[in-house]
């Protein structure tokens, strides 16, 4: 495959419009994804979702410190993520995920 078949493939496209919105207000999907979230790792020290897609919905960043990541790899951090998030990942473009350990 060409670059330029890359580039009139219309299929990867995901509409976004630009929304202005103030910090303190959460779209519906980070407000749900941060609810899966806190169940799912109780002992979070530190969580936050944004929707890097201008509100649509598209693309998360997911920041998490959780005394659970203890003693895994980052990619093991990860996949444990993406399991808790499996159904909300497939209607999403894109997921950027930063998993820490918080410090004793």
């Amino acid at each position: 495959m060409s670059f330029p078949s890359l580039l009139r493939c219309k299929t990867l496209l995901v509409p976004c419009r630009p929304v202005l919105r103030s910090f303190s207000t959460k779209t519906d999907g980070e407000v749900r994804i941060t609810k899966i979230l806190k169940e799912k790792f109780p002992l979070a020290s530190s969580l936050k979702v944004v929707d890097i897609s201008g509100g649509c919905g598209a693309m998360y960043e997911i920041h998490i410190e959780s005394d659970e990541f203890r003693g895994k790899r980052t990619v093991q951090q990860h996949q444990l993520v993406n399991q808790a998030l499996k159904e909300e990942i497939q209607a999403m473009h894109g997921l950027r995920i930063f998993t820490e350990v918080p410090r004793k």
